[in-house]
């Protein structure tokens, strides 16, 4: 199974959208400052995943998300799922 997920960092107020075969691994990962471009935002919580049978559906839709560039978008996304 892979993923598509979206984190949070409040203390950033930002969103990361990425894809990963292990969510609890990738999190971790983001969270011990492996990740350059996550490491300022520490902590981060999965707020938002969808589930794919291929790694490439999960990146498909990885960059049709990124490619929003709207944080309404990702809002509304995520208040939907709830």
């Amino acid at each position: 199974m892979f993923y598509t997920y979206i984190l949070y960092s409040d203390r950033k107020d930002k969103y990361y959208i990425g894809h990963t075969h292990n969510l609890v691994l990738r999190l971790e990962r983001h969270n011990s400052g492996r990740s350059r471009f996550t490491k300022a935002g520490i902590p981060w919580i999965i707020v938002y995943y969808e589930e794919y049978e291929t790694k490439s559906e999960a990146m498909r839709r990885e960059y049709e998300l990124k490619k929003q560039k709207n944080r309404k978008y990702i809002i509304n996304l995520i208040d939907k799922k709830r």
